[in-house]
């Protein structure tokens, strides 16, 4: 349910609304005004980076998961319904606010997927994470079609993206705040505290050096966490621009894209929970590399593609290969995480992502702002991080890597 919960923020804010909206009426469609958005978003995945490992262990340490996710949800929820002030030249506010609403929504995900592990056994963690991941873009569509509804009422009485992009944002937070309930109120906590109350800083600085001293332990999982950051970065590019693409190389208004996510939402629920089976009898490494060859093949299409028809074909593509590698990522690092230590690899897999979401990103802001907004090439140098990730993954010894986890966990 909080994976239901928290895909409208990424839907609506992220992909099919916000970024477009900031990009065009905003910024005004300034040269640099792709750059200012994902320069946002690079300070906030910056901060998590900073921020995730010791929340991590911390939660760990003193069994807080639920307590954090419960103050990030409230963050997230709060700033995004902030975005409602934001109007036609108010930049600094509008950056501000996307800063601090992605910064909870990265922390609430690296938090809520750190509970994987206590739910379901190493053998179903795919199934589990794909069961999650799917009923998660199915909170995206309903979101997004909540929205869509109110844009098509207010296109209806002659109203502009500036008039009704901030009603979108009060119904994305209050559907967020709604469907979070379920978690708060029956997920139970099943870890136990390891640490005493007076611990906080040099506890939970001592539990993550000793993860780092012991990291040849985990060298499967942080060639892993290398890969992620790599192939990560790829899809967070075409997650947080896809919006902006379709509307600055497509022609697409802002109907017709969130008709488009609205589909790839669908697809990508299917993906979900079709690999989210596949994997768990495929194994997570093909699994992975298959998805990944997909991403490749629809970012090239992508940057070939003229016709309105063959791009909805692209999308739905991308929906599928999204879904399942979003839910395959997730569910392998769990199965190679120490048991007793899942907040705190989680947080550095969390880290590994908002690495990726600034390196990604701010290579297609740079890409268009020296090539004169050529949306088209930087679409197609997303594709190199792609071909990286499928390279580090071949080396991947997942045996090795879960016998690892397992022999940590043992007095």
């Amino acid at each position: 349910m909080y994976d239901f919960a928290n895909s409208g923020y990424t839907t609506v804010v992220l992909t099919a609304v916000f970024n477009a909206y900031f990009v065009g009426v905003v910024a005004g469609n300034a040269p640099w005004a792709t750059l200012a958005w994902t320069g946002a978003l690079a300070v906030s995945s910056g901060l998590i980076i900073v921020t995730a490992p010791l929340l991590g262990a911390y939660a760990d340490a003193h069994a807080a998961k639920k307590r954090l996710l419960l103050a990030t949800t409230a963050g997230c929820i709060t700033f995004t319904a902030g975005l409602a002030a934001v109007g036609r030249g108010d930049v600094a506010l509008g950056v501000a606010l996307v800063i601090l609403s992605s910064y909870c929504f990265g922390t609430g995900e690296n938090l809520i997927a750190a509970f994987l592990p206590e739910i379901a056994d190493g053998e179903a963690l795919g199934r589990v994470s794909g069961w999650g991941w799917s009923l998660g873009y199915f909170g995206g569509l309903v979101a997004l079609g909540a929205c869509l509804v109110y844009v098509q009422w207010a296109e209806a009485r002659g109203a502009e993206a500036a008039e009704f992009v901030p009603g979108t944002m009060l119904i994305t937070a209050a559907i967020f705040a709604a469907a979070s309930l379920p978690t708060f109120l029956f997920l139970r906590e099943r870890a136990q505290p390891v640490a005493q109350a007076g611990e906080i800083v040099r506890g939970t600085l001592a539990r993550l050096g000793e993860t780092l001293s012991n990291a040849r332990r985990y060298r499967d999982l942080w060639r892993f966490l290398v890969c992620v950051v790599f192939y990560q970065a790829g899809i967070q590019t075409v997650v947080v621009l896809a919006a902006v693409y379709a509307q600055q190389v497509m022609g697409f208004d802002t109907r017709d894209t969130l008709m488009l996510i609205l589909v790839v939402n669908v697809t990508a629920a299917a993906g979900a929970f079709a690999f989210g089976q596949i994997q768990d009898r495929l194994g997570h490494v093909p699994t992975l590399v298959l998805t990944l060859i997909g991403w490749l093949i629809a970012v090239v299409l992508a940057w070939m593609t003229q016709g309105v028809a063959l791009f909805w074909v692209v999308a739905n593509l991308v929906g599928v290969c999204l879904g399942s590698s979003q839910s395959a990522g997730r569910a392998l690092v769990g199965y190679l995480s120490p048991p007793a230590r899942t907040a705190e690899f989680f947080g550095l897999w969390g880290l590994a992502v908002k690495l990726s979401s600034i390196l990604g990103p701010i290579t297609y802001g740079v890409v268009t702002w020296m090539t004169g907004g050529n949306h088209r090439l930087a679409m197609l140098a997303t594709g190199i991080f792609f071909v990286v990730g499928i390279v580090i993954l071949a080396g991947l010894d997942v045996k090795r890597g879960r016998g690892a986890a397992l022999e940590v966990s043992r007095p």
